[in-house]
């Protein structure tokens, strides 16, 4: 490819179009959402799962402590407990100050309990008659019967059970087991409970979390190996539709790239049936080509009718200058003359019409529009026609004073050239409080279909009048451009007395 030839759209990379974008964009929000979404379901399976170990261990913590619970006056031994399978529920019961009295069995190693010994100490002994003995050694005795029932250990700050009876479940926590060898992670349930004899003692219960890990661990696996999946079938979903959509937009292009190559304006995109978005595009690409084409059709035929119109004067000056050349007393020097003003006339409205049509803006200064109109009708050359004045004064706009004096030159050239005995020029306040200058003859007016049609460039309707009298047809067109660009109009009727009447409006400074 050379230096200066642009890329064309075959050679646009895959990832930098709409539909891969679109695709990446939408797989990527579509991961993200399942990371979220699958973080907080293991999240919340994990907590579910933990959930149930704690109540499996606050069952088998109570089971064990209403056994303990149940025990008659005088027996101090715990090794003759019930405990649970210890695979399951590994079990301790200890003193309030941690010593250990029953384990469950080949329970060799455990942690969380805040009892890491594995090894029992002899059981406490009974109380004396009276009273059961605070393992504490103090004379708290907080063994009163108004306890609601929330029973804990000294560290809790709560009061014992009463004899016989079993407290609440103080705390959960995690931890470790070795059984037989074999070690995993437990929840475990912490209970105070008072025997029989007046001891208080505390039982640690463990429910497994092997269920738990296993099936946070499943769900893990399968998300990870489902995620990749989904995610290509998202990609895949989201490259198939875009394609899908994006087509019309395809076939948008490969036509205007066809009509730009071929420079026929006269063709047109495809539209799409449905009433969507891509249909809305090609029908206003469609217009925007029925504009353009609009708009070089005026162009071409600006250049063909000006260079008609600059080849007369042009061709007329050439032969009086080449006949005076050879015959000095032949050369019509007024003609030669007029035909350099009226080509003159003709470069400065095909300049001005030029600067309108790249849009050029007028001036903001303000102007008395009745001034404008004295000072310019006195300016002018003596007319077989003279122009009377019915002007306001304090009427003021906001404007170019020189594309405004044009205007009120040409429509008074176009009213003299075509009045039969008088010509008016009025300026007043309309009742919308817009500013009307009013031109008005007595001559033929303007037939009610040609009303429009000429203020049409290079239009004139008396086809019969010699080129020198009638003019170049730009005048009008003139007129209505500045109008428009002042934020004004600027019609034609026929007045009362038959002939035409240009109105101008413009809206007050």
């Amino acid at each position: 490819m050379s230096a200066g030839r642009r890329p064309s759209s075959a050679s646009v990379r895959p990832f930098g179009s709409v539909r891969a974008k679109t695709s990446l964009g939408a797989t990527a929000v579509v991961a993200v959402a399942l990371v979220a979404a699958g973080i907080a379901v293991l999240l919340s399976l994990r907590a579910n799962l933990t959930g149930q170990a704690d109540r499996e261990a606050d069952s088998a913590a109570r089971d064990v402590a209403l056994d303990i619970a149940s025990r008659v006056p005088g027996r101090t031994s715990y090794r003759d407990l019930e405990l649970p399978e210890t695979d399951n529920h590994p079990v301790q019961v200890t003193t309030q100050d941690g010593r250990l009295l029953a384990m469950g069995e080949d329970l060799e190693r455990i942690s969380g309990t805040g009892v890491p010994a594995a090894t029992v100490v002899p059981a406490p002994s009974a109380p004396p008659p009276g009273g059961p003995v605070d393992d504490h050694g103090d004379d708290s005795g907080n063994d009163d019967g108004d306890d609601d029932g929330e029973g804990g250990d000294d560290h809790g700050g709560r009061a014992d059970p009463a004899v016989g009876e079993i407290g609440d479940i103080t705390e959960h926590t995690s931890g470790t087991a070795t059984v037989d060898g074999t070690a995993g992670d437990y929840r475990f349930a912490t209970i105070a409970v008072t025997d029989g004899s007046g001891t208080t003692v505390v039982v640690h219960a463990g429910a497994s979390l092997a269920a738990r890990d296993t099936a946070v661990g499943t769900a893990a696996v399968a998300m990870l190996l489902g995620l990749p999946v989904l995610l290509l079938v998202v990609g895949g979903v989201t490259w198939l539709v875009t394609r899908r959509a994006l087509r019309p937009v395809e076939g948008i292009r490969r036509e205007m790239a066809a009509i730009t190559a071929s420079e026929d304006l006269s063709r047109r995109v495809p539209e799409p049936a449905a009433h969507d978005e891509v249909a809305r595009l090609a029908r206003t690409t469609n217009e925007t080509l029925t504009a353009l084409e609009a708009a070089v059709d005026r162009q071409r035929r600006f250049v063909a009718d000006a260079s008609h119109e600059l080849r007369s004067p042009i061709a007329s000056l050439r032969t009086q200058l080449e006949v005076g050349d050879a015959h000095p007393e032949l050369l019509d020097v007024p003609g030669a003359v007029a035909d350099t003003v009226r080509l003159q006339r003709l470069a400065a409205d095909l300049l001005l019409l030029a600067r309108l049509d790249a849009g050029e803006r007028p001036g903001q200064s303000r102007l008395d529009l009745g001034a404008l109109v004295r000072e310019e009708v006195s300016q002018r050359t003596p007319d077989t026609i003279p122009v009377a004045l019915d002007v306001g004064k304090g009427l003021e706009v906001a404007g170019s004073r020189g594309q405004l004096a044009r205007v009120l030159g040409n429509l008074l050239d176009n009213a003299q050239r075509h009045a039969r005995g008088s010509v008016r020029a009025s300026v007043h306040r309309a009742a919308d409080g817009r500013v009307v200058l009013a031109v008005t003859d007595d001559g033929a007016g303007v037939p009610v279909a040609e009303r429009e049609r000429i203020f049409e460039r290079f239009v004139r309707l008396d086809e019969a009048r010699g080129r020198d009298d009638g003019g170049a047809g730009l005048g009008l067109a003139i007129a209505r451009d500045v109008a428009e660009r002042h934020g004004g109009t600027l019609k034609a009727t026929n007045s009362p007395k038959g002939g035409a009447h240009f109105e101008l409006r413009l809206p007050p400074a």
